[in-house]
């Protein structure tokens, strides 16, 4: 029966599984494929620090004895509750006053090692916190860690104001300042551990949607998928073409918000089945693709044959469907839209995403579906919903480079209208122009003399 037991250093008016201003605990599918994909029935088991209690119960229904470690006094209580049928005890406190002799098969500290201590322990290093939980590892145990990106993607695109406010947890310690910063830094560090695989967490250990061992192609854009739902409001760059731009330079893995350090032979896509099997390409950017490089003729072959399809029974825009080669399929759910509201729906995405197009830039959700609806023979009507709706990009980067276009692309107009007056007021001055005037209006020319003979009568 699970007994919850007091080491010292506890939390007595704290929660980290409920918190007023904190962080929750780790949770998100992503874990608990982890430990299912991991964890075996004859197992032991020490989970450390605050773990969402889903988690904590699928961990219980799968091994022998669950020990917790919690620094929440309240936590502790709930875990004890909730785990009562369990073998093993829930101990409450910080891990510098965790003593004890009991090793275990595995220790499970997906919420890293920064929330194993309260304010009671003046120093414990990161180093010395992985050495603590390695101790109690037996000789062939494993360790699955979390660890947080203290420079990853998030860095780039979470306004200043959001990181200058601290929450209540955010006092300095050691704990956290001498964690390695980066990826290397970190494997170097756990290089002793034994670990063998390392994940790229996305879009947090608190909510962990996706775990990968490669990020590319579509595996990126199922992260960028994750980051851009989690990051919805303002944003100093697009969070999705952000995910997908590192993709591509390469650097998903390095800018990734966190990682798992894991211990074991285990799946390279946590959970299996998020990212789609198979050759192709996301249909939006083999698209954004071709609008960047004013590649009118791929989006004439492309847009007909895509249009094709939905008429063919297809239903999917374009930021859902997978081309490979001249075949379309569906990736994710399916959308109950006709075809223009397909169309409109990748109009709207890139002018969210504040991407290059070959037309002028500032354009509606009309104006863009339109042109790309004509190209399949498709006329748009003028009561599409948000039709005259000017959409600006979501990052505050995209929006300061389409305002640089349209100032850009003013100021050539403003050139190009001097330069036309400056054209015509010359030819209105020159001799030919005047001939010509005169010829092409002969009733000017006589009401003019006409006019002179009258004003010599009456002198």
């Amino acid at each position: 029966m699970t007994r919850s037991i007091l080491v010292g250093g506890e939390m007595l008016n704290w929660s980290d599984l409920h918190p007023v201003d904190a962080r929750p605990a780790a949770a998100g599918p992503a874990a608990a494929a982890l430990l299912t994909a991991a964890l075996h029935p004859g197992d032991s088991v020490l989970v450390a620090g605050p773990h969402a209690l889903d988690l904590l119960t699928g961990i219980a229904g799968q091994v022998t004895s669950v020990d917790v470690l919690v620094r929440s006094a309240p936590d502790a209580e709930e875990i004890a509750e909730l785990l009562a049928d369990t073998k093993g005890d829930v101990h409450c406190g910080s891990l510098d006053r965790f003593n004890t002799d009991e090793t275990y098969d595995v220790v499970v500290a997906l919420d890293g090692l920064e929330r194993l201590v309260g304010p009671d322990t003046a120093t414990l290093t990161w180093a010395n916190a992985l050495t603590a939980l390695s101790d109690r590892l037996t000789p062939q145990g494993r360790l699955l860690l979390g660890a947080t990106n203290s420079f990853g993607i998030e860095r780039l695109i979470q306004p200043g104001i959001a990181a200058a406010i601290p929450r209540n947890e955010d006092w300095g310690r050691d704990v956290a300042d001498s964690a390695p910063a980066g990826l290397k830094p970190l494997q170097a560090a756990l290089s002793a551990t034994g670990i063998t695989k390392t994940y790229a967490v996305f879009p947090s250990l608190i909510e962990s949607q996706v775990a990968l061992v490669a990020v590319g192609g579509l595996a990126a854009v199922t992260a960028a998928r994750t980051v851009a739902a989690r990051n919805a409001g303002p944003t100093l760059m697009d969070p999705y073409r952000l995910v997908l731009d590192a993709a591509d330079a390469g650097l998903t893995f390095e800018l990734a918000p966190a990682w798992y350090f894991v211990t074991g032979d285990l799946p390279a896509t946590l959970p299996a089945d998020v990212v789609p099997s198979g050759p192709g390409v996301l249909l939006e950017e083999h698209l954004l693709a071709a609008l960047r490089m004013d590649d009118q003729a791929t989006l004439r072959r492309i847009i007909p044959e895509y249009v094709a399809w939905l008429d063919a029974g297809g239903n999917g825009s374009p930021d859902n469907v997978i081309l490979d080669g001249s075949s379309y399929r569906l990736f994710g759910e399916a959308q109950e839209l006709d075809v223009v509201g397909h169309l409109a729906r990748f109009a709207r995405r890139t002018l969210e995403s504040g991407s290059r197009q070959p037309w002028p830039a500032g354009g509606t959700v009309h104006e863009l579906t339109a042109r790309l609806a004509s190209m399949a023979g498709i006329t748009v009507p003028e009561e599409l919903p948000e039709s005259i709706e000017v959409v600006r990009p979501l990052g505050s980067a995209e929006q300061l480079a389409t305002v640089a276009r349209l100032s850009e692309e003013l100021a050539a107009s403003s050139a190009r209208a001097i330069l036309f007056e400056g054209t015509v007021s010359g030819i209105r001055r020159s001799l030919p122009y005047r001939v010509g005037h005169a010829v092409l209006n002969p009733a000017r020319v006589v009401r003019r003399r006409v006019r002179r003979v009258l004003r010599k009568v009456r002198r």
